[in-house]
């Protein structure tokens, strides 16, 4: 008796730990980054934590927990380490905008993330920027100075985009269906609108897009075992026209990266 007793409890134990961790946690920035995602989530409980609101639902049948991270790395670490702490998630996914630096894309194409980094981390010298990793604070060693997005989490990106139907981009020169790469993405504390830097960026870290969170949630994610993956659409090029295109392009930027990001959620 005292034996089946205990085998029960075990697998109970077992089985309340499985569905602890079986939520996938959604970020985004801004709220137009997050306003589809939010409107086709179902029983819908908020939570709010240090003046955070943390959403808890069903997403495409799958359980998530959903957050404004607001703008900036240290924003964005302190949003995903209290998702982490708190609900446990398997996985983190991140919904946004970006700013393209690869020149073969344009403004509504989305960028799956394959590798993380910062690109205002390190020594800025009168030739140009050094750059460096960041250290685990708990144990003093060095991290990756590139994060790498967790490789299913791409590969299940990159199939269900092909059978997705996104908004399509408006340019000068016509109507467009967003073209789907992955590539690297890196991130600073500085809204880019430079020729200069983005080929720099370009030449010196291979980035396809530069925004402002990810390797801030990729580090958090890295150091507490979690998998991640970012998902990026761009808002604009980087360059001189920044700040006219991201006015033209946010929103249906936004709800493109979602429209992915939600399919994703359904094959988890």
């Amino acid at each position: 008796m005292k034996k089946s007793l205990l085998i029960f409890l075990l697998l109970f134990l077992q089985i309340t730990n499985i569905n602890a961790q079986s939520v996938t946690g959604v970020l985004g920035a801004f709220p137009p980054e997050l306003v589809l995602l939010q409107s086709r989530m179902e029983e819908k409980k908020d939570t709010i934590i240090q003046q955070i609101r943390f959403t808890k639902g069903k997403l495409n049948g799958r359980q998530i927990v959903l957050a404004q991270t607001g703008i900036g790395k240290v924003n964005a670490a302190i949003t995903t380490t209290l998702m982490i702490e708190h609900f446990k998630p398997r996985e983190i996914i991140f919904s946004g905008i970006a700013g393209g630096i690869d020149p073969a894309l344009n403004p509504g194409d989305i960028v799956i993330g394959t590798h993380v980094t910062y690109h205002d981390f390190g020594m800025a010298e009168d030739n140009g920027m050094q750059y460096w990793s960041t250290k685990n604070p708990a144990t003093m060693l060095e991290n990756p100075r590139s994060f790498v997005c967790d490789s299913t989490l791409v590969k299940k990106a990159l199939a269900v985009s092909k059978g997705l139907t996104f908004s399509k981009i408006k340019r000068d020169n016509g109507s467009f269906e967003p073209a789907v790469k992955q590539g690297i993405i890196v991130t600073g504390d500085v809204f880019v609108s430079s020729e200069i830097i983005t080929k720099r960026l370009r030449e010196e870290l291979n980035a396809a897009a530069t925004e402002m969170e990810g390797a801030a949630i990729a580090q958090t994610c890295y150091q507490q075992n979690t998998p991640f993956l970012i998902i990026r659409s761009l808002s604009d090029n980087a360059n001189e026209k920044a700040q006219n295109d991201i006015m033209a392009f946010y929103d249906i930027a936004a709800h493109n990266a979602a429209t992915l990001v939600m399919a994703v959620v359904g094959k988890m």
